[in-house]
């Protein structure tokens, strides 16, 4: 059995209230009197993708916990892969501005987070570097079960701001999902609230944002429809060998 903290959609940035929300969630999952075997973070780590707010992030996002991370719309890479993660640009592209992909592999689950962000865009597309890796990454544990995360969702949601600005050519993705059947579930973020849907024959679960959580068009007329009075959320992903089960929690 292994037990995932999914969190997403921090925006940290000068204000401290995003701060403050990250680190009573991290505090949360320090806290907890059970196992935890990861913490994945499905992007928009910072809000503007400056440098500072991601010394802020590897501060608050340091845990005991092993952590994989993966970049959103309001992220940049290159400060992202510098700051965030202590890597050059090796690896990224001459200027350390290619795809930022990371694999965990924890026994008996390998997690693949593919960057999904566009430079200087809102909505989502895996580049032919990103579906590459993913399938290198899947063919090389082809037995192991996998979960395939990133930051915009594959599908609509209901929710018209997120959907307009979601993952464009899902079909790209969808291609690698089928060649590779030990695939559990896809993971994302982006929205601001917790759902569940079906993509390519499998789970699709959303994070709910940290920040802010999105209301659908059943609760609000608004154009940008963030409620930043509730509390933070995260998802807990229970995996039991064969299937994953998913708990939504508030962190008050």
């Amino acid at each position: 059995m292994l037990t995932l903290a999914h969190l997403s959609d921090t925006h940290l940035d000068a204000d401290p209230r995003s701060a403050d929300r990250t680190r009573a969630v991290m505090r949360h999952l320090e806290s907890l009197p059970g196992p935890l075997d990861a913490v994945l973070v499905t992007g928009d780590i910072a809000d503007h993708g400056l440098a500072e707010e991601y010394a802020t992030a590897r501060d608050l996002l340091d845990s005991r916990f092993p952590t994989v991370v993966c970049p959103g719309n309001h992220d940049d890479r290159t400060a992202f892969r510098k700051v965030l993660l202590g890597e050059d640009g090796d690896g990224g592209g001459e200027d350390g501005d290619g795809p930022v992909n990371r694999v965990l592999r924890l026994g008996g689950l390998t997690v693949a987070l593919c960057d999904s962000s566009v430079p200087g865009r809102p909505e989502g597309f895996l580049e032919d570097e990103t579906i590459a890796w993913l399938d290198a990454v899947l063919a090389e544990a082809p037995g192991t079960p996998a979960l395939v995360g990133m930051h915009h969702p594959a599908v609509a949601l209901g929710v018209p701001y997120v959907d307009e600005i979601g993952l464009r050519a899902p079909e790209r993705l969808e291609a690698v999902l089928r060649r590779h059947p030990q695939v559990v579930a896809v993971l994302a973020g982006h929205a601001h609230t917790p759902a569940s849907t079906v993509f390519a024959g499998l789970p699709l679960l959303v994070a709910p944002g940290v920040v802010s959580t999105a209301l659908t068009s059943a609760e609000t007329t608004e154009r940008i429809p963030l409620d930043r009075d509730r509390p933070p959320q995260f998802a807990l992903h229970v995996f039991d060998g064969r299937r994953l089960t998913t708990h939504v929690r508030t962190v008050p």
